[in-house]
């Protein structure tokens, strides 16, 4: 795992394996950011071999929670699981392209969700918003 981060966001790259249809693990790179310019997101990016990486935006509050029980419904749920005694996150999302489920260092994704809630803590995130600029986005797009 590397990582990065600033007073404005944070950064990491993971090694995730994506489970193939034998049950098997493909393994890729993926990178979290978290910004606090939008407070209650993570985003994943996966590289999969295209020029761009496949991006999926996630709730933080729901990455977290998943870390110790079943979360989320619809086109995104996650798990932990403890096979051998290693704490692994299962993740399942489900696109208009396909489903994919992957799996990932739980101790990984805990140390990066820690970074973030240095940054803005749990309940913390909405004196980051700038409505004002949300707001004029939305009307210029009207």
């Amino acid at each position: 795992m590397s990582s990065n981060g600033s007073r404005t966001g944070v950064t990491t790259e993971i090694t995730v394996g994506l489970v193939t249809p034998d049950n098997g693990l493909l393994p890729l790179m993926a990178s979290l950011a978290y910004s606090v310019a939008d407070p209650y997101a993570v985003t994943m990016a996966f590289e999969v071999g295209t020029d761009e990486p496949v991006e999926w935006a996630l709730a933080r509050e729901l990455l977290a929670a998943a870390l110790d029980a079943m979360e989320g419904i619809g086109d995104f749920q996650a798990w932990p699981s403890e096979p051998g005694g290693v704490k692994i996150l299962h993740m399942s999302m489900t696109s208009p392209f396909g489903q994919a489920q992957f799996e990932a260092s739980a101790e990984d994704i805990s140390a990066f969700l820690d970074r973030t809630f240095e940054l803005v803590p749990s309940g913390q995130e909405s004196a980051h918003l700038n409505l004002d600029a949300e707001l004029a986005a939305l009307f210029s797009e009207a």
